[in-house]
């Protein structure tokens, strides 16, 4: 039987039904991966993979992005619950970088090597809130007028986890747990072409902090103007998380962002992120003047891990403490 795919009542995303992820055949991959770059989003309501099911699924879209030195599996937590299962706290890192995934991004631009997709399963949700919003930047680019598009073309743009963070309020030292690094800021195309469909998306996002060549402040001015009238409906989705549902993303197209919740609930979601291809998906870095030191690789693999970190990084690794996204 064909699976079903069902468009949302707007250009972010479709509902998928009629398929059992954890026994998908070939042909059925096929109906789900054409999916998958037809609409950028897809929602597989009541799903309940396991980490083996969800870890084999997320391998279909190409190799898995490690998150945190040492991370042997495909997944990991993202979420407000630690190792210990105290909830996080404002003071905590992972509290920080949860706030701050409250602005519209894409995952891993701040990286040598940007994602090509992601993954997120529910597995215990608050009563009220903590969705994840979706915002499809190639409608944001169609919506943009023919003068503004030829202004865009030909622009790129730093990104910074650092900055993005500092513009939430938060600061973070340069510890080489993944976006913590001296590895400098990626420049990247504002205007992106995707390197399967040929779609044309706009491609910044919070932590793009400056464009290339033009003056800090106007450039500010012109990324955030961009970002709020690109993630406006009817080109966004919120999911209402329900225990089970699990959600893929293109993040060569699509923009996300998680939303406000009670943070004295526990809200957890099993993750996995696949790392783009190097022919488009990588990017020269240039000196990040929030680290501490510029070291420029073309690998996500964390300093501690290749044994380049100075004496002063941190060793642990999130399921020693904060489970974070």
């Amino acid at each position: 039987m064909d699976i079903t795919v069902t468009p949302n009542d707007n250009a972010a995303g479709a509902i998928v039904t009629d398929v059992d992820l954890a026994v998908l055949g070939d042909a059925a991959w096929a109906e789900v991966y054409g999916a998958f770059l037809t609409h950028g989003l897809l929602i597989f309501p009541a799903q309940h993979l396991d980490e083996e099911a969800q870890g084999a699924f997320a391998r279909r879209f190409g190799d898995i992005e490690k998150l945190y030195p040492g991370q042997d599996q495909a997944t990991l937590h993202f979420g407000n619950v630690k190792a210990d299962g105290k909830l996080t706290q404002p003071g905590d890192e992972s509290f920080k970088l949860l706030r701050g995934n409250e602005g519209w991004h894409t995952d891993s631009t701040y990286m040598p090597l940007a994602a090509k997709a992601s993954m997120l399963m529910a597995l215990v949700v608050p009563a009220e809130g903590g969705g994840t919003e979706f915002a499809d930047m190639r409608a944001a680019y169609d919506a943009l007028d023919p003068a503004m598009q030829g202004r865009l073309e030909g622009l790129s743009a730093y990104h910074s986890l650092y900055h993005s963070q500092a513009r939430a309020g938060f600061a973070h030292a340069t510890d080489h747990m993944y976006g913590f690094h001296d590895k400098g800021a990626p420049l990247r195309p504002v205007i992106k072409t995707h390197p399967e469909t040929g779609r044309k998306s706009i491609y910044t996002g919070r932590h793009a902090f400056r464009i290339e060549g033009m003056d800090p402040a106007e450039s500010l001015a012109l990324l955030d103007r961009l970002l709020s009238d690109a993630c406006q409906p009817p080109r966004t989705y919120l999911h209402a998380w329900t225990v089970g549902d699990l959600a893929v993303w293109d993040n060569r197209c699509m923009m996300h962002r998680a939303r406000p919740y009670d943070t004295s609930q526990p809200r957890i979601l099993r993750a996995s992120r696949i790392s783009g291809e190097p022919e488009s998906e990588l990017a020269p870095t240039f000196a990040d003047p929030k680290a501490d030191a510029f070291r420029p690789t073309s690998s996500n693999a964390s300093a501690l891990t290749m044994g380049t970190a100075g004496s002063e990084a941190r060793s642990e690794s999130p399921r020693d403490t904060d489970l974070y996204g």
